[in-house]
């Protein structure tokens, strides 16, 4: 088997630790002065690049690249991937507010030129919870997808993934090249350690820009307004079996 190229995306989100408020205009949520972090789906997919390449040496895992869209402040976010084990990052800077279609065509473009075998990515960015960059770049590119991947492994030049789907677990294989999306059970990231965030500083890290790529970011949604859920009432003690059918059928309208 000849040796692999990982591609792997990486966003930045607001920590997932934060609790989220929504902006005074009720556009979007706040996100000055609140902490970012990897998002972590992708955190997930970094980590299983690295393993793939201690599971099966150099030989196989050639090359891991971190690839991020975003403004200026995604080159820390890319520098955690570094740190995690990726070998280089490439950063297409724009402020423009990327959907799932315009992040599928940069990464498509980037595709082309860094000619990766697999692209792994999260299953989707816990600020919007689109589930769609993955379904629309393997669909750009004709390449196959195993998506809401629990295990992977690589044997023979041949992708072997175990899935999550909703009757249990399903196990595909794939032929190379093609898209991978990590769900949450795949790995449990590892930190970065102090030695590998310093030789993060020194690995290359690209930019380039969406005109560069020859790639127009339109945007084709519009969000009309952002609120918060409603408060959750407390619960009540009820004194009897019918006056709880009473409260479930007149009140919370589920009977």
């Amino acid at each position: 088997m000849s040796s692999l190229r990982i591609l792997v995306g990486v966003k930045r989100v607001v920590d997932s630790a934060v609790k989220v408020r929504v902006n005074s205009a009720q556009t979007a949520v706040e996100t000055g002065n609140v902490k970012h972090s990897m998002n972590p789906f992708d955190e997930i997919a970094v980590e299983e690049a690295v393993r793939l390449r201690e599971k099966h040496g150099l030989d196989v895992v050639k090359e891991i690249i971190a690839l991020s869209c975003g403004p200026i402040k995604s080159q820390e976010t890319l520098r955690t991937a570094l740190a995690m084990g990726a070998d280089r990052a490439i950063h297409v800077k724009t402020d423009a507010e990327l959907e799932p279609l315009s992040v599928a065509k940069l990464f498509s473009k980037v595709v082309g030129l860094e000619k990766p075998d697999v692209v792994i990515l999260g299953k989707q960015a816990i600020d919007d919870d689109a589930n769609q960059t993955g379904q629309m770049l393997a669909g750009l590119l004709g390449w196959p997808q195993a998506t809401f991947a629990s295990k992977v492994d690589i044997k023979d030049g041949v992708l072997e993934i175990v899935r999550e789907v909703d009757g249990g677990l399903e196990t595909v294989s794939s032929a190379l090249p093609a898209i991978l999306t990590t769900d949450l059970r795949l790995n449990e990231p590892r930190y970065a350690s102090l030695p590998n965030i310093m030789k993060a500083k020194k690995k290359p890290l690209k930019v380039v820009s969406p005109e560069e790529l020859g790639v127009e970011i339109r945007s084709r949604l519009q969000t009309l307004k952002v609120t918060e859920p409603p408060k959750r009432q407390g619960g009540r003690i009820v004194g009897s079996v019918d006056e709880l059918l009473d409260k479930l059928r007149n009140e919370a309208k589920v009977l």
